[in-house]
């Protein structure tokens, strides 16, 4: 299965994803600056994997930290944390990920911990959320699957699977233990402009695991619905608030769609991508570079001066969704909800 980063011990390896899929290009970072720039340039991308690496953002600022206290190396870890949260703004794993490193270092610091041992418990909370990560996924697609029947066609839109996590998926994740459980399935990827993460990313990922996609334009959604292609809608999430669900923008046109259509409509996330203490006005939606518009890679296809509007993500109210995936199970909304509140209350399951 394809792997989006590598931990090389001091330094942080990760696949290129503006350059897939003509090309399979790592880059080694060995400083959170430079974990950081990959975050905001999409070289990574996806909610669950930017928290994975901005954690090991982190642990490289430890490593690299000169500081021979353990409030100086704080300190440097601290700012290394704001910088890295400054990349992205709605995708709400990046902050809880570096809250829960910081979380870590700030107990041993107050308990007494030096400067060797707060370099070793960065990383290993950094490895530990990765592989956490990897088992939520392959929990999600556990119970997700059982949504899918033989012979079903999947719809997904951007890319949630193994290049946007620590490995397996979430949406995809869902489809790939559906065909690991024996089922015949097919998935229709939507382009997802203007990035078009679904037709360089995901068609990449199913095709590279043998599963069988077609590769559809955004503006095709309406018309391959109404001509009965599609049985069931699996898209990830980047936050999961109280009243719906901010994913890649087209998701909520294509969540309308499904609703017109009698389609479910599923999202795939980890509990890390929950936020049900804030509602959709809370959240800061990225607006990105107009030239990402205006532009497909080098070439230009809009006159120049043409005003661009390009938010990053949409909202899709809760009505629109059928169900919710985490690694605990299938939840109406009205159950997500409960369900977690009753969780923090009650302490891990």
């Amino acid at each position: 299965m394809l792997r989006s980063f590598e931990w090389r011990g001091d330094k942080l390896a990760i696949l290129d994803q503006t350059r897939l899929p003509g090309e399979e290009i790592w880059l080694e970072l060995s400083r959170p600056e430079e974990v950081a720039e990959a975050i905001k340039k999409m070289r990574v991308r996806g909610a669950p994997l930017i928290g994975v690496v901005a954690a090991f953002g982190l642990a490289l600022a430890a490593l690299g930290s000169g500081a021979r206290t353990p409030d100086g190396l704080l300190a440097d870890v601290r700012e290394a944390a704001e910088l890295l949260k400054s990349t992205r703004p709605t995708a709400v794993n990046l902050f809880w990920a570096i809250d829960r490193v910081m979380g870590v270092l700030g107990k041993a610091a107050e308990r007494g911990a030096g400067v060797d041992e707060l370099r070793r418990l960065a990383v290993e909370e950094a490895v530990r959320i990765a592989d956490e990560d990897i088992q939520m996924n392959r929990r999600i697609g556990m119970h997700g699957e059982k949504l899918v029947p033989d012979g079903a066609t999947v719809m997904t839109h951007c890319n949630a699977g193994a290049l946007a996590t620590a490995g397996y998926g979430t949406a995809l994740g869902v489809i790939r233990a559906a065909v690991e459980a024996g089922k015949s399935i097919r998935v229709i990827a939507t382009e997802t402009r203007p990035l078009l993460q679904g037709a360089r990313l995901t068609a990449y990922e199913l095709l590279k695991d043998g599963i069988p996609v077609m590769l559809i334009t955004d503006n095709m959604v309406g018309y391959v619905m109404s001509k009965g292609m599609v049985d069931l809608v699996v898209v990830g999430a980047d936050r999961i608030v109280r009243d719906g669900v901010f994913n890649k923008i087209g998701t909520y046109t294509i969540a309308v769609l499904a609703r017109e259509h009698g389609i479910p409509f599923y999202v795939a996330a980890p509990s890390s991508t929950l936020d049900l203490s804030r509602s959709s006005r809370d959240v800061v939606v990225e607006e990105r570079d107009p030239e990402e518009v205006t532009h497909v890679g080098p070439v230009r296809i809009a006159p120049e001066g043409v005003e661009v509007f390009n938010p990053a993500f949409d909202f899709t109210p809760m009505r629109y969704v059928t169900a919710i995936i985490t690694e605990d199970g299938v939840f109406k909304p009205e159950e997500l909800i409960a369900y977690y509140s009753q969780s923090r209350t009650e302490g891990p399951r």
